[in-house]
């Protein structure tokens, strides 16, 4: 059984770098490359499922520990992290931004001198397979391959719309699969020097994707996520040198550092570490690089912002959570978190562009979930990660959906989505089950921002508390105004035709049933899914923490959900409808589209969200968000890094 699991974790971590190889071999736009993808994609899809459930199905994690030599892997290590660097300085010069370089050289080279010079001191474990990376190879194997099957079909249409960017699809899609090897080796690896190395992967994967269209935009969205990334990848190498540097420490497993066995200094590589995190998960102040990745095609926007890059982060953070338990370091990531989560969801009330409010609601719930991770508690573990689940799907499907829409629509701005229930009734339907697994009861989400409160609460923090509330009422605000503007009809709305071709709904109708499954299967990811996940980071037996109490509720809340609309429909049986006119600011003309206004001209009728702009827009708050967290970060930094010196 070991020899199997290691096989299928080697072929989850190698595979999809040979299918990117494949691919840009390829004709483009062919059916060839589509067959491969969809083989490729579900082969690496069913041997994900196969490790995760024999883990844990296992009982026992602990089985799962390689321990061998690694000479021939380690200097393939060393080639690619010597290899990306290169290619960081080669592309900073070419485009004349030579400051991605200092980041680069900065933080790769004291990497190679220790992997050269072996002054490593990490033992001999490099791959673990845990609870914790077992549930995160479902969140990879599966909504990041159902997102490149969808971007196989997507790449045709987004070239048939936009003549003027060369295409270079396979190139796009070739990245998608070196973003899904990398994901599964980090997620894989035991040791640190190996975690770095593919941490680097992502952020130039993610550069590269940014800046698919070339345009001087996209060059330059693409350098700041680089720059950005890359900052963090120093705060990693400085983690990573301090280890090293003091043998003592020896953390080869994050998951196995508690605050209380480990010695009191342990808490500077983990301040370094979760200060990269606050990078890869774009929290304030360094947010701007996610919403600047908006310029990419739409499949790298559902990946970056579900499957892969900025989970990395919180993936992070979780691992580390329970040595920040009543910590410094503890608290300033949970206010950061906090804060993150009440002033981007803020910001999102104030856009209309459907990419944009998705950015920032993605920014948000990774604050929610930092602020989670960072009380230590175990409450605030079990939500962290539920929250990851739910906003994995949720948000690959909004991404993916609101993608289709400009397509069909040649609009994503939600003022254009007024009664789109007429006009792109299935894709509607689609959008209006993923939005409500971002905020209704009884999707997990709300489930888990209850178990977020309770965590809160018990850190006795009144500032965390009144975060979680207002952010939570913003957040129902955006997401019922957007779902409002799809529902809300005007009479006579025309159904527009439905271009968004058979590949791209292979991935859309699972992961719309899956939201819907989870639904339901809450309370069994609970038990079999997360409390273990509590128990190997605790070392501990933890109790449950939903309950029976708490299942019975959220049933009855999932049963009000379909009664409700049950229940109006039968109500309404042999009675007379009525078409009423809507009162607008002069007189209705009669087919609900136009009105007469005072001068007596006919004027056509519109109705527009409110996005408050004058009070809190980008311009207003953006700034101010982005000062206010960056002395929060200095704060941690110095205190905690710098005390320690």
């Amino acid at each position: 059984m070991a020899i199997t699991m290691l096989n299928a974790v080697n072929f989850l971590i190698l595979f999809p770098f040979l299918m990117a190889v494949i691919i840009g071999f390829l004709k483009k736009a062919s059916p060839l490359r589509s067959a491969v993808i969809i083989i490729g994609g579900f082969t690496i899809m069913i041997t994900a499922i196969y490790v995760a459930v024999n883990v844990l199905t296992s009982g026992d994690t602990s089985q799962f520990v390689y321990l061998e030599h690694t000479h021939v892997p380690d200097m393939l290590v060393i080639a690619g992290e010597i290899f990306l660097m290169g290619l960081v300085c080669f592309l900073s010069i070419k485009y004349q931004k030579y400051y991605a370089i200092i980041f680069s050289l900065v933080g790769t080279i004291p990497v190679l001198w220790m992997d050269l010079t072996g002054k490593a001191v990490e033992g001999n474990t490099h791959i673990r397979i845990d609870t914790f990376a077992a549930v995160m190879y479902l969140i990879v194997g599966i909504v990041g391959i159902l997102i490149c099957i969808y971007a196989s079909g997507y790449m045709k249409d987004y070239h048939h719309h936009h003549t003027d960017v060369q295409d270079r699809s396979n190139y796009f899609l070739a990245l998608m699969f070196v973003f899904l090897g990398a994901m599964f080796g980090l997620i894989s690896s035991d040791n640190l020097g190996w975690i770095y190395f593919f941490w680097e992967i992502t952020s130039v994967c993610s550069f590269l994707m940014i800046g698919y269209t070339r345009t001087q935009e996209a060059v330059d969205n693409s350098f700041r996520a680089l720059w950005m990334n890359l900052l963090g990848g120093c705060g990693f190498a400085a983690g990573l040198l301090y280890c090293n540097m003091n043998p003592e420490l020896q953390i080869s497993n994050l998951s196995q550092v508690t605050h209380t066995s480990a010695p009191a200094i342990v808490i500077v590589p983990v301040t370094l570490f979760a200060f990269a995190a606050l990078t890869k998960s774009a929290q304030f102040p360094f947010s701007r690089w996610l919403l600047g990745a908006m310029v990419a095609p739409t499949p790298s926007s559902a990946l970056l912002h579900s499957a892969t890059m900025v989970k990395i982060g919180v993936y992070m953070l979780i691992r580390v959570a329970p040595v920040m338990a009543g910590t410094l370091t503890g608290v300033m990531i949970t206010v950061i978190g906090g804060f993150t989560f009440f002033a981007a969801s803020l910001l999102a009330i104030t856009v209309s562009d459907g990419k944009k409010v998705l950015a920032y609601s993605t920014i948000s719930n990774l604050g929610l979930i930092t602020a989670c991770a960072g009380t230590g508690t175990t409450e605030g573990v079990w939500a962290a990660v539920m929250l990851v689940l739910f906003h994995a799907v949720s948000k690959s499907l909004l991404f993916q959906t609101v993608g289709d829409i400009e397509n069909c629509m040649h609009s994503r701005d939600i003022e254009d989505m007024h009664g789109l229930i007429i006009k792109l009734p299935r894709l509607a339907f689609i959008m209006i089950i993923g939005i409500c697994g971002m905020f209704m009861a009884p999707f997990g989400m709300l489930v888990s921002k209850w178990a977020a409160l309770k965590s809160f609460v018990d850190s006795g923090s009144v500032w965390l508390v009144l975060f979680l509330v207002f952010g939570s009422g913003s957040t129902l605000f955006y997401w019922a105004k957007w779902l409002g503007k799809i529902c809300t009809v005007i009479h006579q709305s025309f159904e527009l035709e439905d271009t968004t071709p058979r590949s791209e709904m292979v991935s859309i109708f699972p992961l719309t049933s899956l939201i819907v499954i989870m639904c339901f299967a809450f309370p069994w990811m609970s038990g079999h899914m997360i409390q273990p996940i509590l128990d190997e980071a605790y070392h501990t037996s933890i109790p449950d923490v939903i309950g029976g109490s708490d299942i019975i509720i959220m049933m009855i809340m999932v049963a009000m959900v379909f009664m409700i609309p049950i229940g109006s429909r039968f109500l309404s049986i042999g009675k007379n409808s009525k078409m009423t006119m809507s009162y607008v600011a002069g007189v209705n003309a009669g087919d609900d589209r136009h009105y007469i206004d005072s001068f007596g001209k006919e004027r056509a009728l519109y109705m527009s969200n409110w996005y408050m702009t004058e009070y809190f827009g980008e311009k207003k708050l953006l700034r101010p968000c982005i000062y206010i967290a960056t002395v929060l970060v200095a704060v941690m930094l110095i205190i905690v890094v710098g005390g320690a010196f």
